[in-house]
């Protein structure tokens, strides 16, 4: 990983969760396009609470978070891209 790469994800778990607002938070890797075996890109990371994230509700389980949010993975990472280096 590269030094850009560790600042971003440490400035990631620094902002509240992009849904709920809840802290702390995870790096959640989307897996567009990425195979189960493979690496996620780094740069490619939504801020996320362990509820949001791993509960059954969550982006990990049945997804009903994403639905109540009408929100998708894509929309995560870019709302965690403008919290952090928006103006």
């Amino acid at each position: 990983m590269s030094a850009a790469a560790k600042r971003h994800l440490a400035r990631v778990h620094d902002i509240p969760c992009v849904l709920c607002g809840a802290m702390p938070v995870e790096a959640h890797h989307i897996r567009d396009s990425q195979g189960m075996g493979q690496r996620a890109n780094h740069w490619m990371t939504a801020a996320l609470c362990a509820s949001c994230h791993r509960s059954e509700i969550g982006v990990h389980g049945d997804k009903t978070m994403l639905r109540i949010h009408k929100v998708s993975e894509q929309d995560l990472v870019a709302r965690t891209l403008e919290r952090l280096y928006g103006r």
